[in-house]
């Protein structure tokens, strides 16, 4: 995966500035804040909305092996594991040097450093996929909490390095860690300082969706999501948003997939909480290809959706889900029938459930596309999109990195 090899590559330069040593117990600081810095900013909203605007700029005129190679971008998540481990690593070793070194390090900087090294251990562990799939809810809670509290620790232990007789002698604030750590601080404050709560109609089709409406002077542009929350200090949940052509405002498509999904349908709230900064998704990537086939399961649909009625790139839907109609209405299904007169949309209550790949395969070559891009759950988009790359084809999914 090309997640796997950015992680790679991260780690890899990190090795090559190793090998450049011999290292300060400063140079060490200023690798580990270098690399933690990495990892918290590529994770910006902003900062991934600029990637996905580069990633797509090429023209569909240029050889599809780059065009294919840039499409995963999404990828970017890898940056973020990359400079976690090559960070906590580097401030590991730079503590094991105050400890054991005659550097004069005070008291409070090594208890400082032996907090951290154990946030940072105790994020990273919880952050491995055992823990993080079985146990999400609590894995964003620490990822978040434990987040905060690490940034805070790392102010103090950049003041405390920054003190004689660690430092030349120089003003704290001619310390570069304190702007690095500036730079940080707006990262994770901006996304917050755009929280408002906002009234939202909630309609429901089944007791299996809900379709949440908002009209608050915000309409985002196709493949983007929203996270809501209810309790934002608790826990947000991402969701594709639908805009309409010519219309303001858009909706979510929100299906029974547990607690709080169950809870969002059954206890339809009239506000909810947002971040304001609407992000950028993996089907933002099509415009790199002259004609896609989207492949979804159920509320898949969801961020499919946008990009079928948006019609930027000739498109042609497969969407495989229980009882359409019932399920997600009339007008839901109407809509999608009107730009996708074309659609398969496989009820799976009448026909069970159908072998995706083939059906992907069969669109993609009668359709002629050049990609497919999968929305479904794991296992299902990892059958598609490995099940389609080894035959050549490009093809994209979600990858489940947060």
């Amino acid at each position: 995966m090309h997640y796997n090899r950015l992680a790679a590559l991260v780690l890899l330069a990190n090795l090559g500035f190793l090998a450049a040593g011999p290292h300060s117990p400063r140079t060490l600081g200023h690798a580990a804040l270098a690399n933690l810095a990495l990892a918290v900013v590529v994770r910006q909203q902003y900062v991934i909305n600029l990637l996905f605007r580069l990633a797509t700029r090429p023209s569909t005129r240029r050889p599809l092996k780059l065009r294919r190679t840039l499409a995963k971008v999404y990828h970017f998540g890898g940056l973020h594991v990359g400079g976690t481990v090559a960070g906590a690593l580097w401030f590991l070793g730079q503590t094991v040097v105050l400890t054991v070194g005659s550097t004069g390090a005070g008291v409070a900087l090594l208890v400082v450093a032996y907090t951290l090294i154990a946030l940072l251990a105790g994020i990273i562990a919880t952050a491995l996929p055992p823990f993080r799939s079985r146990f999400h809810d609590r894995f964003e809670k620490i990822h978040r909490y434990g987040g905060w509290a690490a940034l805070a620790l790392f102010w103090a232990h950049t003041v405390l390095s920054a003190l004689p007789p660690l430092s030349a002698g120089g003003p704290v604030v001619a310390e570069p860690g304190l702007w690095v750590l500036a730079l940080v601080t707006f990262s994770v404050a901006l996304p917050w300082l755009r929280l408002r709560e906002v009234g939202v109609r909630i309609e429901r089709p089944s007791s299996h969706v809900a379709l949440a409406h908002f009209d608050h002077g915000v309409t985002p542009f196709a493949g983007s999501s929203t996270t809501i929350s209810r309790s934002p200090l608790k826990e947000w949940h991402s969701f594709a948003n639908v805009p309409a052509p010519g219309r303001s405002g858009f909706r979510l498509t929100i299906s029974r997939a547990g607690d709080w999904t169950g809870s969002f349908i059954d206890d339809a709230p009239e506000r909810v909480w947002v971040k304001g900064i609407t992000t950028a998704g993996v089907a933002n990537i099509e415009t790199l290809f002259r004609k896609v086939i989207y492949v979804a399961t159920g509320s898949g649909i969801g961020p499919c959706l946008p990009h079928l009625l948006a019609a930027e790139v000739p498109a042609r839907l497969v969407w495989a889900t229980r009882d359409p109609r019932v399920t997600y209405g009339d007008g839901l299904v109407d809509e999608i029938l009107v730009v996708q007169p074309d659609a398969l949309i496989w009820d799976t209550s009448r026909h069970g459930k159908p072998d995706m790949v083939r059906l992907a395969y069969a669109a993609y070559r009668d359709f002629g596309a050049e990609a497919v891009i999968c929305i479904s759950n794991k296992k299902l988009t990892w059958q598609v999109v490995h099940g389609l790359e080894r035959r050549g084809i490009p093809a994209y999914g979600a990858i489940w990195d947060s």
